[in-house]
């Protein structure tokens, strides 16, 4: 999601977007979204529950971006929104307060129409909070920078991450916590990968530009755009000619090594990308499971656009009683439940959704999906362990203990691209050079023993 949210608001008093709402109530619709997000939801969720009748796609996208935008950087703007406020309002009332101190520091509205609007939209809620309201929003104007210098001085504001993420990497990363934490705090490029069975990047590089798209090619198939833009809208995407996905994310299917006629599983499937890279790199018979079915309708309607077939099943890996035929796989992907942590420039919700308590109960179902799944991995082949996670219990700690339990596993060595990239599989999240411009994966690639 772009940052750009407010300026994707006209910065006119009253109206937002062509389906004149107003600025206000796109105010309250955000405050609304991010307060579901802090109580247990995760920002698309909590955007899809709310009242947006009367807006249109360019006001929708408004919102949108206004949430996330909040939310990437909620730890200095409630920061700052504190330093003003003596005695603790409403829920509602000081979420729209971090709505317009988000705006007034990260978006090009005009800053009268910032605090006119946010404080109509908390007279909305509660009149008697209007001049509570517009005193704060006044009172940051007076020295924004003060205010954020010293709401800097707790390391949540800082960092723009809970304290307990902050101490953790401090502890497992103590040399890449600081690169970590600015690159979860950026956003992604949107990187294509191109279906190599109907098009090539040469050919969609040509496509994005006769539509005036400028797009840089990084690898036969990999394609970033210079600027973001709605993937439906885009040349080639209904066809079929690409996917969107990360580069860190495209490195999986070649790292797996799947072979033309292998029998392949990929077991935590949704929503399909790495799967379908696995069927355009080689033909093989490929098994994709989701533990939801509403998961498993997308992988196959992503298979469809992509004109991709495999055998796509409803079902929970860790289980494989209740799904497997007794045939074993030369090859299974097991692209585990995490944290994601790695992947918050993307979902910076992410960052104030999981709890510390979280790390543990996530990495006990890894534990069971990797040995649920090691008995169906024939002899002499191989199993890709990967999360979107920068947690080592849910990476190393996981890989190093299965290999203690499993005396027929054994780790290969992997080449990851880019400097600190490359540290024992762990990718990190960011950068702005063409070999480490990714979100932040884990990978480890386990062989069996020849029987």
């Amino acid at each position: 999601m772009s940052d750009a949210s407010a300026s994707a608001v006209p910065a006119t008093p009253a109206t937002s977007g062509k389906a004149g709402v107003a600025l206000s109530r796109v105010q309250r619709r955000a405050a609304e979204a991010v307060l579901g997000v802090l109580v247990g939801a995760n920002a698309d969720s909590a955007l899809a529950r709310l009242d947006c009748s009367g807006f249109d796609g360019a006001t929708r996208a408004a919102l949108t971006d206004l949430t996330y935008g909040t939310l990437r950087f909620l730890g200095e703007t409630r920061g700052m929104v504190r330093l003003f406020v003596h005695q603790k309002p409403e829920p509602l009332i000081e979420a729209l307060l971090w709505i317009a101190v988000y705006q007034l520091r990260h978006s090009k509205t005009a800053s009268h129409v910032v605090v006119s609007q946010a404080v109509a939209a908390v007279a909305e809620v509660n009149r008697a909070a209007k001049g509570f309201a517009n005193a704060v929003l006044r009172n940051y104007l007076r020295g924004p920078e003060e205010a954020l210098t010293r709401a800097c001085e707790r390391d949540e504001a800082l960092w723009n991450h809970p304290s307990w993420w902050i101490s953790r990497l401090q502890q497992e990363q103590p040399e890449w916590w600081e690169a970590i934490l600015r690159g979860g705090n950026g956003s992604g490029p949107l990187t294509l990968r191109v279906n190599r069975r109907r098009s090539t990047a040469e050919t969609l590089c040509a496509a994005l530009a006769a539509k005036k798209i400028d797009a840089e090619a990084l690898s036969a198939h990999t394609v970033v755009l210079r600027r973001p833009r709605p993937v439906e809208r885009l040349p080639g995407f209904r066809a079929g000619d690409f996917s969107v996905q990360d580069a860190g994310a495209q490195l999986a299917a070649p790292l797996l090594g799947a072979k033309s006629g292998m029998r392949v599983l990929d077991a935590c499937a949704a929503p399909g990308g790495k799967a379908a890279h696995l069927l355009e790199l080689a033909d093989i018979d490929l098994l994709a499971l989701d533990v939801d079915a509403t998961r498993c309708q997308r992988i196959a309607e992503n298979f469809a656009r992509l004109g991709l077939r495999a055998d796509v099943r409803t079902a929970d890996a860790a289980l494989p009683a209740a799904w497997w035929d007794g045939r074993p796989f030369d090859r299974i992907l097991l692209d585990a439940p995490c944290t994601g942590s790695g992947v918050v420039r993307r979902h910076p919700d992410g960052k104030w959704l999981k709890r510390e308590s979280d790390i543990a109960q996530l990495a006990a179902q890894q534990r069971r999906l990797l040995d649920a799944l090691w008995p169906l991995v024939a002899p002499g082949g191989r199993l890709l362990y990967a999360t979107c996670s920068v947690f080592r219990a849910e990476n190393s700690q996981q890989v190093e203990a299965a290999l203690a339990r499993h005396a027929d596993m054994r780790r290969i060595r992997i080449n990851l691209p880019g400097d600190p990239a490359s540290s024992g599989g762990q990718l990190l999240p960011g950068g702005n050079r063409k070999t480490h411009n990714h979100d932040g994966y884990f990978y480890a690639l386990l062989e069996k023993a020849p029987s």
